[in-house]
């Protein structure tokens, strides 16, 4: 496939900077999905003896954090394409994830309507990403 090009998405309030921020967290979405998977240790509280002070390591509580942050990221890029387009959604996660082009989709919408839903996709996401 073609080199992928930067989205021009400065009308909608979104830098340079910004959108590749947000294009390399979606790239990070089947990443994610798996660490999700993996991430299932649970074990009880151990005592951890350090030179400077003691503490308690709650390996549980450390999982937990983890599996909830990583379900948010999840949800938030699958909320915004949801919301940009929910007859699309999948074809824009796709795109945007996976970099397949819209050529190679075979989405039930035409080419126009397609990138102006990726373009709502991303600012939904900026805005739902905070920063």
């Amino acid at each position: 496939m073609g080199k992928e090009r930067d989205l021009k998405l400065e009308s909608y309030d979104i830098s340079e900077n910004r959108y590749r921020e947000l294009k390399y967290f979606c790239k990070q979405y089947r990443e994610k999905q798996s660490l999700l998977g993996a991430v299932t240790e649970l074990s009880s509280p151990r005592f951890e003896c350090t030179g400077t002070g003691n503490k308690i390591v709650d390996r549980t509580a450390d999982t937990a954090l983890k599996r909830v942050q990583l379900q948010r990221d999840i949800e938030m890029i699958e909320q915004a394409a949801m919301e940009a387009d929910k007859e699309i959604k999948q074809y824009i996660i796709s795109n945007v994830v996976d970099g397949i082009a819209y050529e190679y989709l075979q989405v039930p919408t035409g080419r126009r309507k397609f990138y102006e839903s990726r373009k709502i996709f991303f600012t939904i996401l900026s805005a739902k990403k905070g920063n």
